[in-house]
């Protein structure tokens, strides 16, 4: 596996899981976007004031992880995709990527729907397929932190059926994202600053 391209610092940190050879392709021919994952990844850290905050609009958490990749060119983008049919216009309708560079996209799943996860990966998909997208990265969080959030109370704000690792594998496995390379980060209790 290509899991030995990623810096031992960040895979004592966080979970890592990859298919169809994505880290080789990350790093053979998006140095810069690697570089960019790396950077943020070892810069961010699970601050407990931001599991703490209200729920009703988007997350510190992918809120940070997105700002600092925008930082470094990163944008959100939105593919307009049709085909013709004997002359008809036929849309094709894609959902937005979060972070989209150079043919590398990034979402963050902290806390949706499951359904989510179904969306992404369908995403990612689709766009290799008309390649314009070469590999799909999520980062989302370990399940093993549901005992984090119930300690402060918050545990039913993260529920089981709520996006996290274990709900995001089978679907991976199911076949979901077809034969898009995946890069696959789980944030975990080694992200946690209780302190912050």
């Amino acid at each position: 596996m290509g899991l030995d391209l990623i810096p031992p610092r960040l895979l004592s940190k966080y979970k890592f899981d990859e298919r169809d050879h994505a880290c080789a392709i990350l790093a053979r021919d998006f140095p810069s976007e690697f570089t960019d994952l790396f950077d943020c990844l070892t810069t961010f850290k699970l601050k407990k004031s931001d599991i703490l905050t209200p729920g009703g609009g988007r997350s510190p958490i992918p809120i940070t992880i997105d700002g600092f990749l925008r930082q470094r060119g990163w944008q959100e983008k939105k593919f307009d995709i049709e085909i013709t049919v004997d002359g008809e216009v036929i849309p094709i309708p894609t959902h937005k990527i979060d972070n989209f560079k150079n043919r590398v996209g990034l979402e963050v799943e902290w806390n949706n729907k499951t359904e989510f996860y179904d969306r992404d990966l369908n995403n990612f998909r689709l766009l290799k397929e008309l390649r314009v997208l070469s590999v799909g990265i999520i980062v989302t969080r370990s399940s093993e932190l549901q005992a984090l959030f119930d300690s402060l109370g918050k545990g039913a704000a993260y529920g089981n059926s709520t996006t996290h690792w274990s709900k995001l594998i089978p679907k991976i496995d199911g076949g979901g994202a077809g034969c898009c390379p995946l890069l696959l980060i789980g944030m975990g209790m080694n992200c946690y600053d209780s302190n912050s």
